[in-house]
Order: C-alpha cells, then sequence, then structure tokens
C-alpha cells in the first residue's frame, strides 16, 4: 500500500482535497478524528491527559471536557505543546493500525492520514509521499474570517501560531494550490492521485 501524508496550514482547503481523493478511492482518515477517540473514556490517552493537567478537565460522567481543557491550553502555548507532546504517540499508533488494517484488506491500494501538525510533530516521515496544500496568504485570511467569524487580526494571529506555508512547502513530494477554487483544486488532485498509481504500481 502506498501511504501518503495529507498536510497544510489552517483555513487552506485541506478537508477538500482529502474529500476529492476519498472520492478518487483512497483510503483517507482524518486525523481529529483520530485524535478524539484516543481520548475518549477509559483510555489510556485520556489518563495520561488527566495525570498532566488534573482531574478538574473531566465532565461527572467520566469523558473529556474539552472546553475546559481548550480554555487551558489556548491560554498559554507551553501548555498546548505539552499536550501535543502526551497525545501524539497515541495518535500515530492508531493511525498506524488503522494503515495495517487497510494494507490488510486492500494490498494496493492508497491510504492517505489527513493531519494538520504531520510536519511539526514529525509523523510526516512514516508516510512514502507527502501532499501540502497551500494557498495564496490573502485567501488563507480570507477564508478563515468567513469560516470562523474572526476579524482580522485574528486570523492572522491563528495563521501565525503555525508553521508558516513557505517552510510546509518545502517538506512536499506534491504541492496542491487550492488559490482559484474548487474545480482547479480537483483538477490538481485528480493529477495528484495519477502520480499515486503509478507509484502504487499502476492503475488498479
Amino acid at each position: 500500500m502506498l501511504r501518503v501524508g495529507l498536510t497544510g496550514s489552517i483555513g487552506v482547503g485541506k478537508s477538500f482535497v482529502a474529500s476529492v481523493l476519498a472520492e478518487l478511492g483512497c483510503h483517507v482518515l482524518d486525523a481529529d478524528t483520530t485524535a478524539r477517540e484516543v481520548v475518549s473514556a477509559g483510555t489510556p490517552g485520556l489518563r495520561a491527559v488527566v495525570e498532566a493537567f488534573g482531574v478538574e478537565i473531566l465532565q461527572r460522567d467520566g469523558t473529556l471536557d474539552r472546553q475546559h481543557l481548550g480554555a487551558l491550553i489556548f491560554a498559554e502555548e507551553r501548555q498546548r505543546h505539552h499536550l501535543n507532546d502526551i497525545l501524539h504517540p497515541f495518535i500515530i499508533a492508531k493511525q498506524d493500525e488503522i494503515m495495517r488494517q487497510w494494507e490488510k484488506e486492500d494490498p494496493s491500494g492508497i491510504g492517505v492520514i489527513d493531519a494538520a501538525l504531520m510536519i511539526e510533530s514529525g509523523g510526516y516521515k512514516r508516510f512514502d509521499k507527502l501532499v501540502v496544500v497551500h494557498c495564496r496568504p490573502e485567501v488563507q485570511l480570507e477564508r478563515l474570517m468567513a469560516r470562523n467569524g474572526l476579524s482580522l487580526d485574528e486570523a492572522k494571529q491563528r495563521v501565525q501560531s503555525q508553521l508558516s506555508q513557505e517552510e510546509k512547502k518545502k517538506f512536499a513530494d506534491y504541492l496542491i494550490d487550492t488559490s482559484d477554487g474548487f474545480e482547479e483544486t480537483r483538477k490538481r488532485t485528480m493529477e495528484v492521485h495519477q502520480e499515486f498509481l503509478k507509484s502504487a504500481g499502476g492503475s488498479r
């Protein structure tokens, strides 16, 4: 199986690219799904988070109080990094388990993990190919403001809290520019998919 990492900064259209790859027959997993699973009630991941941040991050039923934890980590960068350091090993292990299952079911297939912090965490090194989705900076800010109801300053702050698009592009095997809308993005994604098929051993 060809293992593909899909990443990109906030607001660049990564989810749309992932949806097109799924339509084209790739196995696609959104890392956010895995991140939620590894802190579900009773998991080692949740126990590790409670150990680090205290029982007050739990709701009465023993599940994670995401709002409370979010307030803690977004207020302080050090805490945010600490949480990522705790959770990334659990998330990566879960993703790898899912990819092994895909490979068993579809050995000549293409498995895509969609994750925003793949380069920052070092997780990109596990993949055969890395796709970086990007767009023009002004388009990114417009999308963020529209999608999240942010002011220009708030949108800029979100963008600046991440590794820059230019830095991420340096790691890419393939680049997909979403600046010019859905149709151009779909076309480029289909081109990249054709390259995947060649790497995976030809069309299935």
